[in-house]
Formats: C-alpha cells, sequence, structure tokens
C-alpha cells in the first residue's frame, strides 16, 4: 500500500487568538503556504469573553466578540486555511517540525508559531464566571476605564495585583485591595507606592467567599482567611467589626462574612500559559511561558511564539497582534537563510 505522502507547510501556527490571527494574515500577505491549528471550533481566543473593548486602536467600545470575528474574517479573506485540533506534541525535526494532535494527525511545517495563549488564574468562587466581563475583570489596563469615579476591588497580592491598583487608583473613587496574607509579595516600590495612594485601602487576611449583583457586580462576600493574623504594614486594615454573623446562605457558611459594596472586581491571581505541549521543543522560564524576544524568536531555529504565551511585559490585545507581525517577519528571515 502506497503510503500517503504529508504536507509540509511553509509555516503550522497553533492557536487563533488575537495573536494567531495576525500572523495568518501577515504571513498570507507574505506568500507563505500555511495552516492554523485551533483548539476550538471558534477563533478568537480570550477576546470573544470580553464585553467591551476601549483600548483596541481605531474601535473604542467594541464588543469583544465582534473583534474577535473581525479578526477571523481578516484571515479568511486573506486565504488561511485552519484545522480545529488539540496539540499533543510538538517535535523539532531540524528542517522539519512536527506538530501532533489529540486525534492521531501529524503535520509538518518548515516553521512554527505557538500562540496558544494564556490562562487567567481564576478564583473558583461563585458568581466569577456569571460576572465575567459585567464587572469581574482580569485585566486592569484593559477594562479600568469603565469604572471612572467608581468602587472596585484588587484581588491578589503580587506585582500585577499591586500595579493594577495603583493604576486604578488613578481614575476610581476607592480601591480595595483583598489578600489572603498579612503581607504583600509585590516588590517593595510598588508597595511604596500603594502607601502614597490615598484612595487604596488594603484589607488582609481576607478571601473572596462569592462576587454577587443583578445585571452587574455589586459586591463581594469575604471572609476572613483561616490561620492568618491581621496586618499592620503599609495601610490601615479594617477592624473586627465590619464582619456580621455568618452567613448561612452561601458556601464557606461557617464563618463570619463581610459584605463589600463595589462595582467591580479585578483579578489578579496569577496566569497559567498553555505550553506542556511545547516543553520538550523550546525552553520555557519558571512559569512556563516560552522564552522569546521582542522579534519572538526562540532558543530553537524555526520556532517562533507569540502573543501571551511568550515572556512579555506587556499582554494585550495590541501587543498580541504585533507579535503576530513579528513572528511571521522572523519566520521569513529563517526561511530566506537569514538569522
Amino acid at each position: 500500500m502506497k503510503e500517503r505522502k504529508i504536507t509540509v507547510y511553509d509555516l503550522i501556527i497553533i492557536g487563533s487568538g488575537p495573536a494567531g490571527l495576525s500572523a495568518a494574515v501577515y504571513g498570507k500577505r507574505a506568500g507563505l503556504d500555511l495552516l492554523v491549528i485551533e483548539e476550538n471550533p471558534m477563533s478568537g481566543g480570550q477576546v470573544l469573553n470580553t464585553y467591551e473593548v476601549d483600548n483596541y486602536l481605531g474601535m473604542p467600545g467594541i464588543n469583544g466578540f465582534d473583534l474577535g470575528m473581525k479578526f477571523k474574517e481578516h484571515a479568511d479573506a486573506a486565504g488561511a486555511e485552519f484545522k480545529t485540533s488539540t496539540v499533543s506534541a510538538v517535535r523539532d525535526g531540524g528542517a522539519v517540525k512536527i506538530v501532533e494532535t489529540a486525534d492521531g494527525k501529524r503535520y509538518e511545517a518548515k516553521t512554527l508559531i505557538i500562540a496558544a495563549g494564556a490562562q487567567h488564574s481564576t478564583l473558583g468562587v461563585p458568581g466569577e464566571e456569571e460576572y465575567k466581563g459585567k464587572g469581574v475583570s482580569y485585566c486592569a489596563t484593559c477594562d479600568g476605564a469603565f469604572f471612572k469615579g467608581k468602587d472596585v476591588a484588587v484581588v491578589g497580592g503580587g506585582d500585577v495585583a499591586a500595579e493594577d491598583a495603583v493604576y486604578l487608583a488613578r481614575i476610581c473613587r476607592k480601591v480595595y485591595l483583598i489578600h489572603r496574607r498579612d503581607s504583600l509579595r509585590a516588590a517593595g516600590s510598588l508597595q511604596e507606592k500603594l502607601k502614597s495612594c490615598g484612595n487604596v485601602e488594603i484589607l488582609w487576611n481576607r478571601t473572596v467567599q462569592s462576587i454577587y449583583g443583578t445585571e452587574q457586580v455589586e459586591g463581594v462576600k469575604l471572609v476572613r482567611a483561616a490561620g492568618q493574623k491581621k496586618g499592620a504594614e503599609l495601610l490601615a486594615a479594617d477592624e473586627d467589626t465590619t464582619f456580621a454573623a455568618a452567613d448561612t446562605s452561601r458556601p464557606g457558611s461557617g464563618e463570619p462574612t463581610q459584605d463589600l459594596k463595589v462595582d467591580g472586581v479585578f483579578i489578579a491571581v496569577g496566569m497559567k500559559p498553555d505550553t506542556e505541549a511545547f516543553r520538550e521543543a523550546v525552553a520555557c522560564d519558571g512559569q512556563g511561558y516560552v522564552i522569546a524576544g521582542e522579534d519572538c524568536v526562540t532558543g530553537t531555529d524555526g520556532i517562533f511564539a507569540a502573543g501571551d504565551i511568550r515572556t512579555k511585559q506587556v499582554r494585550q490585545i495590541v501587543t498580541a497582534v504585533a507579535d503576530g507581525a513579528c513572528a511571521v517577519a522572523a519566520a521569513e528571515r529563517y526561511l530566506a537563510g537569514l538569522k
């Protein structure tokens, strides 16, 4: 029986978020024979779940789903080929890169752009999923402008949480920083900035029990973190009298709860890059992000990383789109024998 010949593409793009779709458009414009492998049958990535995008140039206030659809329409018009499947492994075969999928398929290409993205870590509490995009956000710089002059909460204790609190303090009336411990993990310089924000209040040793509202977020229920003492550093924390009797109508009801009225909740408890399938082909940092510079070049010849999955300072739609263009430019140089 004659063995079926496998097509060797010029480029395979893994992921169809803003970075992957941008790479598809730029790749087709460059005349590359390319394939986009997407895990979900609907392209667009995390932007599809964003209620409103107000910081993408030229499209203020556009619905996130509509923006994702525009990206996909552009890639379709350019002639990009799409396959829906979950990538299970990537191997570096030298001149040919091998992509294996969970349905037993194998694809080959001369170059590869990894644009599989990263997922925000969640709290996993009642109301979080329900009010996502309706007051629950994972990006202060993306959504903060919608809460100008309002009261908001930031959940977390690391650099991102502190940066978000400082950023939001400039535009919001009141910012509560909710942390489960009695000291922050954020850099000392960020903690000093927090001290200078007169409208930021840190609620020490608190965890979010639930997020509630009607059509939009109206507040959060907090409980005292188990085994923690009240912190005294930085800004003054609340007194124990802020806690009411146990709310037996909600999960975790064995403890007194604090009802905090806020219009928005910004969750900053980390990100999880989707890099498990790529660990043998490219180097990752301690947090799992693919190590690549602004040119999207990794340490493996012919493999590039674009968007939220790579090591970078800013993870926004606009930077992901830019990465897609940069990654294709780097792939073109590689294909031309220029490194």
